[in-house]
């Protein structure tokens, strides 16, 4: 009981002071560290080294570079623009390509956020003018940009490799496919919605031939270079995910300055925005890291196993508890911290339960993408609501994207009915 108050009123205390949560988990761990587990302050400094230090961590700065590189060099304008005639003659349009766009920045960004950034700067402006609904506009880039979480590579699966030491290269073609069904999904549905109310988004405007369609598609080789030099060096055992992501900087820059306009200016606003963006990051993984450490040498997550075994709930139950609880925390915290604060006690428990770590890390992925898109955090909807100019509130934004939660809720559903979604892959490449 002790240890729990002490959780608790620690970071309510810490966190309520106005504290960074960098700052509020870490002095909560030293707390517990210092009056719970007989002094032992000094195995944080060994813990914050161990995971600061660890070659595959390296990659997060690596997959932030990139992405902030393909946000400034209009690279992301010129896919939009390629991926433009390919949905013209279906109901709903340039929503599609909202979502098509989206899956492609997602594979080379890693990042939800910058996804929704790049292609909601290029697509908003466009559609409004095109007389396009605002606030649908503003759900399919909220809803697609949840892909770039779950498209590899995702920044999200290679904290949660790099903390539960399970294989990164597997968990990246885990998500492949989750990734590529919630795009068909979300498109799935946002052609039901412009069949009844075709006043969403209504055609017109140049009708671009199958000759000039599939011009304006194969324009987009550099970047499906881009994509394979990523992807399949891990695929192909040539490079580690961490290698990958060098690879894909350098191959980021060329194709930026010869496909795109990237500038020696741009490049180093891009490393700038990349180390800040890395520096917050690591600050919070420095303070959950001292918490995890005091939480892992008391035993709570082995006492919680047996807690949980003793009361004979079963998996299922369990799945469900850890599903409400993520739904919750997602309102109020943004996915790395949810992730970081929560993998070293849920991780042991579900897999203590007989669930596949490969798996967990796919649909703990889906749960913070849905709290991307849930307020009162929702960062992409905060995003977006900012690249409106506030034309579309916070709220309007947030009503609209509701359908796009309850498929990524659904998809959860789906995979734990049908696992081998996100396994078969793994299992047949690695």
């Amino acid at each position: 009981m002790s240890f729990w108050a002490l959780l608790v009123g620690g970071l309510a205390v810490f966190a309520g002071s106005g504290l960074a949560l960098g700052a509020a988990l870490g002095l909560t761990g030293l707390l517990i560290l210092q009056f719970l587990a007989r002094g032992s302050t000094y195995v944080a400094v060994d813990a914050v080294w161990n995971v600061l230090n660890s070659f595959t961590l390296s990659a997060i700065p690596l997959f932030i570079i990139l992405g902030e590189i393909m946000l400034r060099s209009g690279v992301s304008q010129k896919i939009y623009s390629a991926l433009t005639p390919l949905f013209q003659r279906v109901p709903g349009g340039l929503l599609h390509t909202n979502i098509a766009v989206c899956t492609l920045f997602g594979a080379v960004s890693g990042s939800s956020l910058s996804t929704a950034a790049a292609v909601g700067s290029v697509a908003y402006p466009e559609m409004t003018e095109r007389g396009y609904d605002r606030r649908m506009v503003v759900a399919s880039l909220a809803g697609g940009g949840t892909l770039g979480l779950l498209i590899p590579p995702s920044l999200s699966l290679l904290i949660y490799g790099a903390l539960t030491e399970t294989s990164i290269g597997r968990l990246f073609l885990a998500g492949l496919v989750p990734g590529l069904l919630f795009a068909a999904l979300f498109m799935v549905y946002i052609l039901l919605r412009c069949l009844f109310r075709p006043d969403l988004a209504p055609r017109g405007g140049h009708r671009a031939g199958a000759a000039e369609i599939l011009l304006k598609l194969l324009s987009l080789w550099p970047f499906v270079l881009l994509i394979f030099a990523i992807m399949g060096s891990i695929a192909l055992g040539i490079a580690t995910p961490t290698e990958a992501a060098g690879i894909g900087v350098i191959a980021t820059i060329v194709v930026g300055r010869f496909w795109g306009s990237l500038t020696l200016r741009t490049l180093a606003e891009s490393f700038l925005a990349a180390i800040l963006l890395f520096a917050s990051i690591a600050f919070v993984v420095m303070g959950a890291t001292i918490l995890a450490q005091a939480v892992s040498l008391l035993g709570v997550p082995q006492s919680i196993l047996e807690t949980v075994r003793a009361a004979d709930l079963g998996p299922l139950t369990v799945l469900l508890l850890v599903v409400l609880i993520y739904l919750v925390l997602g309102c109020f915290f943004d996915g790395l911290s949810l992730m970081i604060m929560t993998l070293p006690i849920v991780v042991p428990l579900m897999v203590g339960l007989g669930y596949d770590a490969i798996w967990l890390g796919v649909v703990i992925t889906i749960l913070i993408e849905i709290g991307q898109v849930t307020p009162p955090v929702g960062l992409n909807l905060s995003v977006l609501v900012s690249v409106t100019k506030e034309k579309v509130s916070l709220g309007e934004a947030a009503v609209a994207t509701v359908p796009y939660w309850l498929i990524l809720l659904a998809g959860i559903l789906l995979l734990t009915a049908m696992p081998q979604i996100a396994l078969f892959l793994p299992s047949l490449l690695m």
